[in-house]
């Protein structure tokens, strides 16, 4: 037995034409005697105009707002975890500061003071000298001034035989002050015997008052170049 069939549910046709009148003879001064269809239409647009204003001129400022703290409070955990790892090994590097400052304090020792070059300089002669080598030339150049120390360099020109060459440089080495060598040029002399030209290098380390002055010129210049 077939179940009876189901009847068609039709929609009511809808009249744009007659809405549109029905709009037209709206009285805007007496809203509440306008027809129930005009009346929902305008609620309708009101609500939707209401919300777009507020997402507009209040939730969307604010979700950025919310947005730029999300972001920033992601940086203060990441500089905060930084800081916790730093703070679970200041021991370790206490210890580590301790050590720079040591091997620095042991560099520096190695720099002689502006009283001590003379001396510095007679030592590179007299390693010279002791080999049986002749100096001929001996010439200091211009102090070059770094960020804690100045660098002195000369020029020496050394005239002998291979192996006194070779116990000089080794005699520089041993100084207990630092001393390199630079720019070594070896040839043969007229006599059959060696000609070595070289930069010798020598370091000092600079006095409070030459900190002090270099700290105003580097200040004096900055500050000229920022006008």
């Amino acid at each position: 037995m077939k179940a009876p069939a189901l009847p068609k549910l039709k929609l009511p046709a809808f009249d744009f034409q007659a809405m549109q009148e029905e709009f037209k003879s709206l009285d805007p001064k007496d809203p509440g005697l306008w027809p129930l269809l005009p009346r929902i239409v305008t609620l309708v647009g009101l609500m939707v105009a209401l919300l777009v204003s507020a997402w507009w001129f209040g939730w969307n400022p604010q979700l950025d707002e919310l947005e730029a703290k999300r972001l920033q409070e992601t940086k203060l955990k990441e500089e905060w975890l930084d800081k916790k790892k730093q703070a679970v090994n200041l021991d370790e590097y206490r210890k580590q500061l301790v050590e720079i400052d040591r091997s620095f304090g042991a560099l520096l020792r190695q720099l002689p003071n502006k009283a001590e070059m003379g001396g510095l300089l007679v030592d590179i002669n007299q390693a010279g000298v002791g080999r049986g080598l002749q100096f001929d030339l001996f010439k200091p150049g211009n102090e070059v001034t770094k960020d804690f120390y100045a660098e002195l360099p000369i020029t020496i020109k050394l005239l002998g035989n291979y192996h006194d060459l070779g116990g000089f440089t080794g005699d520089i080495a041993k100084l207990p002050r630092i001393v390199t060598l630079n720019d070594i040029d070896i040839v043969t002399g007229k006599d059959g015997g060696l000609v070595m030209t070289t930069v010798v290098k020598t370091f000092r380390y600079l006095d409070a008052e030459e900190m002090s002055q270099q700290k105003k010129a580097k200040a004096a210049q900055t500050k000229g170049v920022k006008k």
